[in-house]
């Protein structure tokens, strides 16, 4: 706790010095009004879980986010968002921080991201029945084929790209690509190689497609305001030090990434 309040106060002596602090930093307002507010969906298993019937969140964002909280001496507040308007929420100032996002470069453009601490690739799934369909990502690519996604989401924009003649079915959050499969109102759904892996636990119907090799390597990190170089500053020398101390690989493989 001492380390981290010292990291602080560093790095704001530093950039007001240099003429870059702002009173209006996320990092003074956090540290002012004793609450740290981080965006989540609560639908990226296992990252981000909201149990409905009690509202109450876990996974592995949800612990990183908490123990940046307990670091800085503050509350977490979780505040549900989507993947259509995570970035429009942090940029609005609705929170200061978000859970794992893919970094790239439509959010680069209004957002920052901090230190990625994690990576993905992305692999496609479908049901017991029809897994015998398909062998390799151009067996997919084929009319009549019905591949789901999230709008929002990474995977939304992949899949039209490598999918240009299949039919791509995009719904809106709450809903996911996954659930229209299992409901057989699709065919396949593309995910990260971790999402599938939690997926195929909870649900035995969901199978992955044959494929030579996952596509689309991609780090995760949490999005935060563009404009605000010292609260980026701090949390990059966090991750930096939680980094050093094992702190995501222990968190990682409690959760089986």
């Amino acid at each position: 706790m001492k380390l981290i309040k010292i990291l602080a106060f560093s790095i704001i002596t530093m950039l007001t010095l240099n003429n870059f602090a702002s009173a209006d930093s996320a990092l003074n307002e956090i540290l002012s009004s004793g609450k740290l507010k981080a965006g989540t969906t609560g639908d990226f298993n296992p990252f981000s879980i909201r149990d409905a019937a009690t509202n109450q969140y876990k996974g592995y964002d949800i612990d990183i986010m908490t123990e940046l909280a307990n670091d800085m001496g503050v509350e977490i507040e979780f505040v549900p968002t989507d993947w259509k308007t995570i970035v429009n929420g942090v940029v609005a100032g609705k929170y200061h921080i978000t859970g794992s996002a893919s970094i790239k470069a439509s959010r680069m453009k209004a957002a920052g991201f901090s230190e990625s601490y994690l990576a993905v690739n992305f692999k496609p799934f479908t049901t017991e029945d029809k897994v015998g369909n398909y062998d390799g990502w151009d067996s997919i690519n084929k009319s009549g084929v019905i591949v789901a996604t999230t709008l929002g989401t990474a995977m939304e924009p992949m899949v039209k790209k490598w999918f240009p003649n299949a039919e791509i079915k995009s719904v809106e959050a709450p809903a996911r690509g996954y659930q229209e499969v299992l409901a057989g109102r699709a065919d396949v759904f593309v995910t990260s190689n971790l999402e599938g892996s939690t997926l195929k636990a909870t649900y035995p119907n969901v199978k992955e497609v044959s494929i030579d090799a996952p596509r689309s390597p991609t780090p995760l990190a949490m999005l935060l305001p563009q404009d605000d170089q010292v609260w980026i500053n701090f949390v990059n020398h966090w991750v930096k030090i939680k980094t050093s101390q094992g702190f995501f690989e222990k968190t990682a493989e409690k959760w089986g990434l």
